[in-house]
């Protein structure tokens, strides 16, 4: 698998002191230095982080005082002579953390360690840097000179397959591409680690199309990356919202220009963040968050969230200054403030995409083959005669499950794994502990989640004991988690779909309202359909606003899968009636309702049956022979 590294900016090796240190080497051609005289130069930020402590350290000795309205104040300690007097214990501490810090080990910029974990064998570097500094095996460092001849061989390295791990820049990004094209011999899956992205969402766009280019043999797989710190979410946030916003104003259409590469969780400045944050004030004021208190809260952010009568403010901060000053917080005190804010977040993300509320772009579905079964045409504009069109497709694919590798890992790092066996199905899963969510009355509940082969599910962890899941042996799990992916990798799924496309605005009102997720369908031909899914349930009512007869547009399986899912489906012929699921005697039937009295033998000859509730005759159809009944009654 191929690794790039795309940083808008990287340390570059040049220092004050090189063109010195090679004055000095040409200086001395007449007595060559022996081979142990090695560079020895360290590119930290050391020296602004100890200039930094050295002058902003307090180590002025304060005193307190009392102004003219009695509130206590403070002001430097001056001696006789005026001068400020300093404290021995702050200096003395401020020392001892120089002293510290200056005996640590260097910390190498993200594109020499990357170079010296693998090799230069190894790494493509295209970037803007002319000289860098490499370490030698043996020990010490060479300085090696960078010409743009260099970066395109080692571009060219890359696309050959020679080199596996490139790494580029703003700079070395200008008019190249390292997608994985059918013309180059390296059509491996690119893995795209996106470091520093910077607050440019248009030059965020421009790296990443570098590796997603059309006529390629696979798309890349796109991963931002951050430290454990939670303030660095407001840098993700701040490009994945410029990101939504780009994309949707340059390219006019509902397609983002994230690309989906955020979940909408990550947006922290989305209207769910907002209404997570208005929870949260209240919260912190009713003093039901275990993270801080109002009064210190208050005290280290500078945010007043009280009115002189002591009630929340009805003009609350905004979620962007609410985020910067939470990057002065201790790091500690950041991850639980945000533990307890992106509980909220998730919840209210949570809910919207249970109801189909949640607005994520577009999807693209891909898929093995796709066949058109049927065209219909929903509506023609009169005057631009464009049309809306109902597309039925059958597409067949296969699952990627994971490998028994990659969740040996992920459970050998993750001290809250488990293994895990469902006494009832037989299937093995790895437990993991994930984010508890936030009730609105500040109750965090505790989750669970559970990965299997081929989905992740998430439980609440009280209901976990009401399941048939268990622990089981490491031996067991690796046997059962093989033979499951076997399974997997094996089948092929077959599924028909239906697809609204076309001139959409319109219908869009007739579309369904409980699924508003934009879906590209693309096979491993090229082809493309791009449009709203609309699922069985959904078609009689789709066709019945527009005006349209909906016979014979659902096969009597997708009636059943429509009525059982909770639709009511519209049949005209042999005679008008609906089909839809009834409950009775707690038990889910599938009823025939509007049937004529003179066809009641003819529709218990089919295999219907009628039974006489409330003085009325109804007649159902058995679930389990539901597809050859209404077969039978279409027919």
């Amino acid at each position: 698998m191929m690794i790039l590294f795309a940083c808008s900016f990287l340390r570059l090796v040049e220092v004050e002191g090189t063109v010195i240190i090679w004055s000095e080497i040409m200086e001395n051609r007449r007595k060559p230095a022996p081979p142990a005289a090695t560079l020895d130069i360290n590119c930290d930020c050391k020296e602004a982080v100890i200039d930094y402590l050295t002058r902003a350290f307090p180590v002025q000795q304060m005193t307190f005082y009392r102004d003219d309205t009695g509130e206590v104040r403070s002001r430097p300690l001056l001696d006789a002579n005026g001068n400020p007097v300093t404290n021995p214990e702050a200096e003395a501490e401020r020392d001892n953390l120089i002293e510290q810090l200056c005996a640590l080990p260097p910390i190498a910029a993200v594109l020499d360690a990357i170079i010296t974990r693998f090799g230069t064998e190894m790494v493509a570097e295209v970037t803007g840097r002319t000289k860098r500094l490499i370490n030698l095996p043996g020990g010490g460092q060479k300085l090696e000179s960078r010409s743009a001849r260099a970066t395109q061989a080692d571009s060219a390295a890359f696309m050959e397959g020679t080199k596996r791990i490139l790494v580029f820049s703003d700079a070395g990004g200008t008019g190249r591409s390292y997608h994985a094209s059918l013309d180059a011999r390296n059509q491996q899956q690119r893995a795209h680690l996106l470091l520093e992205p910077g607050w440019r969402a248009d030059r965020a766009i421009q790296g990443l199309g570098r590796t997603h280019r059309t006529h390629q043999a696979c798309s890349p797989l796109f991963r931002p990356v951050t430290t454990d710190c939670k303030g660095e979410l407001r840098f993700t946030s701040t490009i994945a919202r410029r990101l939504d916003s780009l994309g949707a104003l340059t390219r006019g259409q509902r397609q983002t220009g994230g690309q989906n590469l955020f979940d909408p969780a990550d947006n922290l400045e989305s209207e769910y963040a907002k209404a997570a944050l208005v929870s949260w004030y209240h919260l912190l004021v009713a003093g039901k968050l275990t993270s801080t208190n109002l009064t210190d809260f208050q005290h280290r952010t500078g945010l007043e969230l009280l009115d002189t009568d002591g009630v929340l403010k009805e003009d609350l901060p905004p979620i962007q200054r609410w985020l910067n000053r939470l990057l002065a917080l201790p790091i500690g005190l950041q991850n639980v403030i945000f533990d307890e804010f992106l509980a909220l977040v998730e919840a209210r993300v949570a809910a919207a995409r249970e109801a189909g509320t949640l607005d994520v772009g577009v999807e693209t579905m891909t898929v093995e083959t796709a066949t058109v079964l049927d065209d219909r045409i929903l509506r023609t504009d009169p005057v631009s005669k464009a049309t809306s069109h109902l597309l039925t497709i059958e597409v067949t694919r296969r699952r990627n499950p994971v490998s028994l590798e990659r969740v040996l890992r992920i459970a050998d790092t993750d001290r809250s794994a488990a293994f895990v066996r469902n006494g009832k199905s037989g299937k093995v899963a790895l437990r993991t502990n994930a984010r508890p969510w936030l009730t609105e009355d500040g109750v965090a509940i505790p989750r669970i989640e559970l990965m299997r082969p081929s989905r992740h599910e998430y439980l609440a962890l009280n209901d976990l004991y009401e399941t048939a899941w268990s622990e089981c042996s490491r031996a067991r799990f690796e046997e059962e988690w093989s033979a499951e992916v076997r399974e997997i990798l094996d089948k092929v799924d077959t599924e028909t779909i239906r697809l609204a496309t076309g001139l959409l605005l319109p219908i869009w009102s007739a579309l369904p309202s409980d699924h508003l997720v934009v879906n590209r369908v693309v096979d491993d031909s090229g082809r493309s359909w791009l449009g709203r899914m609309v699922f069985p349930r959904d078609v009689p009512a789709l066709f019945s606003k527009l005006g349209l007869e909906s016979n014979d547009v659902l096969s009597p399986a997708e009636v059943v899968k429509a009525a059982l899912e909770g639709g009511t489906v519209t049949i005209k012929r042999p005679f008008a009636c609906e089909v839809k699921r009834v409950r009775v005697n707690t038990s889910p039937r599938i009823e025939i309702v509007g049937a004529p009295a003179n066809q009641l033998p003819w529709l218990k000859s089919i295999g219907c049956f009628t039974e006489i509730i409330a003085y009325k005759t109804r007649v159902f159809v058995p679930v389990e022979t539901a597809d050859a009944v209404l077969a039978r009654l279409t027919a």
